[in-house]
């Protein structure tokens, strides 16, 4: 059995199916991200394990123990929120204590363990702060320290960094993944970013509309989608339906099923390249935007519009209105399931 079971996981508010009988097995130590658009039900799937909200159907099974029923603070898990959620009339060592003295721990026990969490967070200098006096990133450290200072057996983060800036919340990805390594302890991440969940995660789950569209490493994910709802959500892939295909390459073919294309398979040049086993065909630039070092093209083929990824290259670059060789190797062709 895996550390955590999610066994047929259903949520309704009123008439609103939040949940539609998610399943998912998580292994001990593992960190995995539950991604997906806003509404799909990964934040109110995280708020279901933590007994915040009760399901509608389903059990939950952690470390072989059965614990849909028990309230939150008997299910050994700690969370941190997208708001930071500290007391303020507290200092950071107080509100690190908070828990650990309602548990009746012993005072020089709860100081070894703040310190040990105030360490591992880079956070020391700050025990006597008040949270207003820190920075968002350093009030978001401080709360995951509090998740972590009680040492629970899982550790849920709800879109912790969704309110840092850029540069900061690349920092924290790294700084929260190493911790979590340290630890070794078993981390359920929401996030709506698939940069970052590919970046942080041994595995991701895709949620759309309440079911699980697609679970498995961030390789597996991006370069193998099973249909066209993770095709479009991860990696930006071109998305056509079989007759849209068949009208841009003049290939005919009996499966009527979509196919997914990445943009930056395709290759671009003012000359016909002669490319084996390649599709090839002419296309006009019709717009560009650069997307840090990448320009991403917008090329019509036969009517049809396909997204084009180059490197930013000074010597290479094409002007709206160009009309350009693409060239697509068949094998970078993906048949998605519906």
């Amino acid at each position: 059995m895996s550390y955590i079971e999610f066994n047929e996981i259903r949520k309704s508010f009123g008439e609103n199916e939040v949940l539609k009988g998610v399943s998912l097995s998580v292994e001990k130590g593992e960190f995995i991200s539950l991604l997906g658009p806003s509404g799909c039900g990964k934040s109110t799937l995280l708020r279901c394990l933590a007994g915040l909200e009760q399901v509608s159907g389903g059990s939950f099974i952690l470390d072989g123990t059965d614990i849909t029923e028990r309230p939150p603070q008997e299910r050994e898990i700690g969370m941190v929120f997208q708001q930071y959620s500290l007391f303020p009339n507290m200092t950071v060592e107080q509100n690190l204590a908070f828990g650990l003295e309602i548990k009746k721990m012993p005072k020089e026990q709860i100081r070894t363990e703040i310190q040990g969490a105030l360490e591992m967070v880079g956070l020391t200098d700050k025990r006597k702060e008040y949270p207003a006096r820190l920075s968002g990133g350093q009030q978001q450290r401080v709360a995951l320290a509090r998740a972590i200072v009680s040492k629970p057996k899982v550790l849920l983060l709800d879109e912790p960094l969704s309110a840092i800036d850029a540069k900061l919340r690349k920092n924290l990805q790294v700084e929260i993944r190493r911790i979590q390594k340290e630890l070794n302890i078993t981390t359920i991440f929401v996030t709506h970013d698939q940069d970052e969940a590919m970046l942080m995660s041994d595995r991701i789950c895709l949620l759309n509309e309440g079911t699980i569209e697609q679970i498995g490493n961030a390789v597996e994910i991006y370069t193998n989608p099973r249909t066209k709802f993770a095709a479009s959500f991860i990696g930006h892939y071109n998305v056509l339906e079989w007759n849209q295909f068949s009208h841009m390459f003049g290939e005919r073919t009996e499966e009527k099923s979509a196919i997914a294309i990445r943009p930056e398979v395709i290759s671009m040049s003012h000359a016909k390249q002669n490319h084996e086993n390649s599709y090839e065909v002419r296309g006009t630039v019709m717009d560009s935007q650069s997307v840090g070092n990448v320009l991403r093209y917008h090329v019509q083929v036969n009517g049809i519009s396909l997204r084009v990824d180059t490197l930013f290259r000074s010597f290479m670059l094409f002007q709206n209105g160009t009309d350009v060789w693409l060239s697509l190797e068949k094998r970078n062709c993906l048949r998605l399931a519906n």
